[in-house]
């Protein structure tokens, strides 16, 4: 692929800003920083549209009288939606663009916020769930890949990571949001409140996502250089024509393909990679955990407003360690976050078996999982959209991430429905047990085969981990 030849040098960036208080004086674009920004209000309502079903659980089986294998599909409807949603965004991701898909899953998160408040019945609202859930499977593959392909090498772990910070955001608020709604004493529409607000944020997201250009890798594998070139310039690539070079390079050495098929020998240990990580980011409980929050508080003794508030106070801390992990994340590296997540994580775990196994010392459950939740967010949860951002080349990137997130979401799904299941059937404390155990297996494989991708270019980790 030739590069049309160009005489304009690129721009300086346009200023000295603080994306978020964690980032000390990095020299980027004032446009790098918008488009980041608004392509992670994705994960904001990500978040927000996972957890917020922990509020409504209690409400919902009362409504359409649900027993535990019902309230188990109630919970599981939206995530079954995100599996389809991870699968397909590749198709629209490649052909329309990551920015212009983006804005299809905004139009999903909209009429799922509205359908849900306005149900009519049980079926009506998993149909609506479901919907939702494409938006949020759909966001999860494009919003990180979008962020990854326009972010210098050097902050890419930070930029993707925002998009991980506004998903932990969404859950916050989507607890505060619980807890403020549950005071209003609404009675029986209770729920459709704290299910319709989302539809506010996700207009705003829609709107924001005409102000922001598409993506130059993306631009590039579709043959459109010049466009490319204005964007890196835009975005404040101090060498535009080299970082060029590099992205044409990269997919001519792919053989010019626009798409390639992604399961194929070389592409083995991405794949691996991709899998396993979506694996063990759902094997550790954690949206388990989230969903079922109020009611494993309510099991162990908790009142309604003191377990809203419990809630409140584990989205704030795992808002406080994701920001935390984004401030290392580019220094100590991927690999050492996810070792350092799984022994605390797989601690904390076993401690909260051990108390519900026992019934003692439930004064210590929220400890427990708020350890829990800081030691997640500071490795998995900060990592995995990152990693899935980072491990495939360009020609296969869309349909790797949503792979990746594919995985993720399958797993998310079989485990939320399984969870109120195997506590009516065995015990509290069976679960818990085997994410300990599951925390404890992933140590050991990031210890044995995941390579660090800190600071090293897209094109450079192409080189690395394409086989031949």
């Amino acid at each position: 692929m030739e590069i049309p030849h160009s005489n304009e040098t690129p721009g300086r960036p346009k200023s000295y800003l603080r994306l978020w208080h964690t980032i000390q004086r990095m020299d980027i674009s004032s446009s790098l920083v918008k488009s980041t920004a608004v392509a992670a209000l994705g994960g904001l309502l990500f978040g927000f549209d996972t957890a917020v079903i922990a509020g409504a659980t209690s409400q919902l089986s009362s409504a359409f009288s649900l027993g535990p294998t019902e309230l188990g599909i109630t919970v599981s409807s939206a995530l079954i939606g995100t599996i389809f949603g991870a699968m397909l965004a590749g198709i629209p991701g490649d052909r329309l663009g990551r920015r212009d898909s983006l804005r299809l899953m905004a139009v999903l998160y909209i009429v799922s916020a509205l359908g849900c408040a306005f149900a009519w019945n049980w079926p009506a609202w998993i149909l609506f769930r479901f919907i939702g859930g494409l938006g949020i499977g759909g966001s999860s593959v494009l919003g990180p890949m979008y962020i990854a392909e326009i972010a210098p090498a050097k902050w890419r772990g930070r930029l993707v990571g925002f998009f991980q910070l506004n998903i932990v955001a969404g859950i916050l608020l989507a607890y505060f949001s619980n807890y403020v709604i549950g005071l209003e004493g609404l009675g029986a529409a209770e729920w459709r409140w704290k299910l319709g607000v989302s539809a506010v944020p996700a207009v705003l997201f829609f709107l924001m996502l005409f102000t922001i250009p598409r993506s130059p890798r993306w631009l590039v594998k579709k043959g459109r250089v010049p466009e490319a070139r204005a964007v890196l310039q835009q975005i404040g690539e101090r060498d535009v024509e080299t970082a060029l070079q590099d992205i044409v390079g990269s997919i001519d050495a792919l053989h010019g393909h626009a798409q390639e098929p992604l399961f194929h020998a070389k592409f083995r240990l991405p794949i691996f990679l991709a899998v396993t990580i979506g694996m063990f980011n759902q094997l550790s409980g954690i949206n388990a955990i989230l969903y079922y929050l109020n009611d494993i508080f309510a099991a162990a003794g908790f009142s309604k407003v003191s377990g809203d508030l419990q809630a409140v106070a584990i989205g704030f801390t795992n808002l406080i360690f994701t920001m935390i992990a984004m401030t290392v994340i580019d220094r100590l590296g991927r690999k050492k976050l996810l070792l350092t997540g799984a022994i605390g994580c797989a601690a904390c775990l076993g401690g909260v078996a051990a108390i519900l196994a026992s019934g003692a010392h439930a004064n210590l459950l929220v400890w427990l999982f708020v350890g829990f939740i800081a030691f997640f967010a500071f490795s998995q949860g900060a990592v995995i959209w990152v990693y899935l951002g980072e491990v495939f080349p360009t020609s296969v990137r869309a349909s790797g991430q949503s792979l990746g997130s594919f995985t993720h979401w399958v797993m998310n799904a079989a485990i939320s429905f399984a969870f109120p299941v195997i506590v009516a059937n065995y015990s509290k404390a069976a679960p818990f047990v085997f994410f300990a155990v599951m925390t404890a297996v992933q140590f050991v494989v990031v210890l044995a085969f995941y390579p660090e991708t800190k600071g090293v270019s897209l094109e450079d980790l192409q080189k690395k981990l394409v086989a031949g």
